[in-house]
């Protein structure tokens, strides 16, 4: 897609506070938008027990995900472990979805790095590794220094230089940094700038953005299933939600009642999903989601170091944020064994999922 480099004139607009300084006429390229609504999981990266990305446990997730109704997937975002992959693993994560990925599906590929320069690079061999979106993380190593004029002279350079449409995204809980409204609202006028992802969770930021750009064909996804219900009712198109790896079904069964307008039956399942989703994201973080992932069928395995497994403690409590909501019965039963020990199972509710684990038993707790 080429666009109009008009947009490099970025400091008129730095010199005018951010003011809307941007009030060009979009060109026909980018008048075919790409309509992002929908559901995307953010997909985990599985590792060999060597921290070697195992791409045949990759493969087998994408063959399980594409049995459910999301929009795309979202590849090396954080949930992926991007910091810790080199580019080249990066863009080889990236072909290995876009080959099995069915073509109606839509693959948005995380290609922020700190400097622009490095994520202009990489956002090409995104393009060219088949995505069709990028997903472009605010840059936050000198995040005092990473104010308005900064961050809009970098997406705007991205922007410029981008094969495919632009997706930025904003997760202050990992940078320490949330995208200024002022910079949203003049980077929406981008051509090639195609919406956002706001993993701040803060409504009233969510409904402004939306209000402040619904002139521009400007789409906002909600970074979370914790709050999906509430950015549906300000105007969000969809999500990228952690808790979609785990639960994707009933994450999509959500956004479903939400556009409908069945509100009842979707407050009763946005409650429900609340605690799993704290404790796979701000609580307890991708270890966590990958320990999920292992009870609900999928391979999520061990993290790439320095990222550490949960403690007992931590995955006691990551079971009971799902077992007190419904989405796993825990049973416990004697099982002949010479060891006399006993095991612990799992269920997912509707599934044929069965996890075994040995321990010795404390308490005994039966359905």
């Amino acid at each position: 897609m080429l666009l109009s480099r008009s947009w490099r004139a970025v400091s008129v607009l730095l010199s005018e506070g951010l003011s809307p300084a941007w009030k060009q006429t979009r060109n026909h390229a980018a008048a075919a938008r790409l309509d992002l609504r929908g559901i995307y999981p953010p997909i985990a990266t599985p590792f060999t027990p060597q921290e070697d990305v195992d791409f045949q446990k990759l493969e087998e997730n994408l063959q399980k995900y594409a049995k459910i109704p999301f929009r795309g997937l979202v590849v090396q975002g954080s949930n992926g472990e991007y910091p810790f992959l080199t580019e080249e693993e990066r863009v080889e994560v990236v072909k290995a979805v876009r080959r099995s990925l069915p073509a109606d599906k839509l693959l948005m590929a995380g290609s922020g790095c700190e400097s622009t320069k490095a994520t202009i690079q990489l956002t090409q061999k995104m393009a060219s590794a088949g995505a069709d979106a990028v997903l472009v993380v605010t840059p936050c190593f000198y995040k005092g220094k990473m104010n308005s004029p900064a961050l809009v002279q970098h997406f705007t350079k991205v922007a410029d230089n981008s094969p495919v449409p632009v997706v930025l995204y904003s997760v202050p809980a990992n940078t320490g940094l949330e995208l200024p409204l002022d910079a949203v609202m003049g980077l929406s006028e981008h051509p090639n700038i195609l919406g956002l992802k706001d993993s701040g969770g803060d409504i009233t930021q969510i409904g402004l953005i939306v209000h402040k750009t619904k002139t521009q064909d400007f789409q906002v996804l909600a970074g979370s299933a914790g709050f999906l219900m509430a950015a549906y009712s300000v105007g969000a198109v969809g999500g990228v939600c952690a808790l979609a790896n785990v639960l994707g079904r009933e994450v999509c069964e959500l956004e479903h009642l939400c556009v409908s307008g069945r509100l009842e039956e979707a407050r009763a399942l946005q409650q429900r999903l609340i605690e799993p989703n704290a404790a796979v994201t701000r609580k307890l973080g991708v270890p966590a989601l990958k320990q999920a992932m292992e009870w609900f069928g999928f391979h999520g395995g061990a993290c790439r170091s320095p990222l550490q497994p949960l403690t007992e403690a931590e995955t006691q409590q990551l079971r009971r944020d799902f077992c007190s909501n419904g989405w796993l019965k825990e049973n416990v039963t004697k099982l002949a064994s010479h060891t006399g020990e006993a095991s612990l199972a799992w269920f997912h509710p509707g599934s044929l999922v069965l996890i075994m684990k040995r321990s010795l038993v404390v308490s005994l707790q039966t359905d």
